[in-house]
């Protein structure tokens, strides 16, 4: 028979061991989740270590950011080598250059051509005035030598008095008294062209004498002209006999007894010229009244009626202007009658 194997009864603590398991914290007993926890847990899917990992590789780029923006920024070295930035601005640069070139040589030639065009008017301003006072031989008359500049003025003039059409063909005249002798008078040739006149187209003779051989029709009034003149300037007079067409127009008005300008230059150089009948019967009071017009008139023009005007001056160019202002005058008091206006 076996032997009944005794059973080991569990010894029962002393009180020094109550003591230590009375005074040992008690732990907290593991509650059992409710039905929400469980429902939740079960929603909720554990996160993997994948799914983590790029978390924290994002949170540790910010970290590196952050780090590296804290440090100083260090100097770069200058680059030695031009950037690709810098080949466009040179080249804009060259180009630059080459059209400041290309401008400043086209700014000289241009100035070449300039003086070289200011040269050329230069040269056909002296042709011109070679022209215009082309020389002329001396005149020998008898006992009368013209000098040779004095035919030159009277050439001059005859071409002036065409361009301005205060002349036409063989019409008008010219005369002065010699600048040497006052006693001599010169006078243009009957029936001579002014504008082709040279020195085969004048004559002379005295004051107070006959008409040469050749003279003008209208010598004698001339000569009444000239010597009125001279009593005002003391020894220099001219004469110029042109028949515009506008002064020879309004002068042929019936009983007008003196034509005056009605523009500004006009009153202001001429004033009014009293107009004188022709009458070949009787010359002398003709003559007379030719003398007291001219006075009447400012001792500058005299009108002829419907044949001109006479104009006097110191000189050749001084009768020339009050004969011109003249023939403009009444052309704009032709013109102003044309036009109804009220004068």
């Amino acid at each position: 028979m076996e032997e009944p194997v005794a059973e080991e009864v569990p010894e029962t603590p002393t009180e020094p061991d109550l003591e230590e398991t009375e005074n040992a914290p008690e732990e907290p007993a593991a509650e059992e989740p409710t039905v929400a926890e469980e429902v939740t847990e079960a929603v909720v899917e554990p996160v993997s270590e994948e799914d983590t990992v790029p978390e924290e590789a994002a949170s540790e780029e910010p970290k590196a950011a952050e780090e590296e923006s804290s440090e100083p920024d260090e100097p770069e070295p200058p680059q030695e080598e031009s950037t690709p930035n810098e080949a466009p601005v040179e080249e804009s640069l060259e180009e630059e250059s080459v059209v400041d070139v290309e401008r400043e040589m086209e700014i000289a030639r241009l100035t070449a051509e300039i003086e070289r065009l200011r040269g050329s008017l230069v040269g056909a301003a002296e042709v011109i005035e070679e022209i215009e006072e082309t020389p002329m031989p001396p005149v020998v008359l008898d006992n009368i030598v013209i000098p040779p500049h004095i035919v030159a003025d009277f050439a001059r003039m005859g071409r002036q008095l065409s361009r301005e059409a205060l002349v036409k063909g063989t019409m008008g005249a010219i005369s002065m008294l010699h600048p040497d002798e006052p006693g001599l008078m010169i006078s243009t040739r009957h029936s001579t062209m002014l504008a082709r006149l040279d020195e085969r187209g004048l004559v002379g003779g005295r004051l107070g004498g006959n008409p040469p051989r050749g003279a003008i029709g209208e010598w004698k009034v001339h000569e009444v002209l000239l010597a009125s003149v001279a009593m005002v300037t003391g020894g220099p007079a001219a004469c110029i006999h042109m028949q515009g067409p506008y002064t020879t127009a309004a002068s042929s008005e019936k009983d007008l007894i003196l034509v005056q300008p009605i523009d500004v230059l006009g009153k202001e150089h001429i004033g009014k010229v009293v107009i004188v009948d022709p009458d070949d019967d009787a010359v002398e009071e003709y003559l007379r009244q030719v003398a007291e017009a001219l006075q009447q008139g400012g001792m500058r023009c005299v009108v002829v009626r419907g044949h001109g005007a006479y104009a006097v001056g110191a000189n050749l160019d001084q009768a020339m202007a009050n004969a011109a202002m003249l023939e403009h005058s009444m052309q704009v008091l032709l013109l102003a009658r044309q036009a109804n206006l009220k004068l």
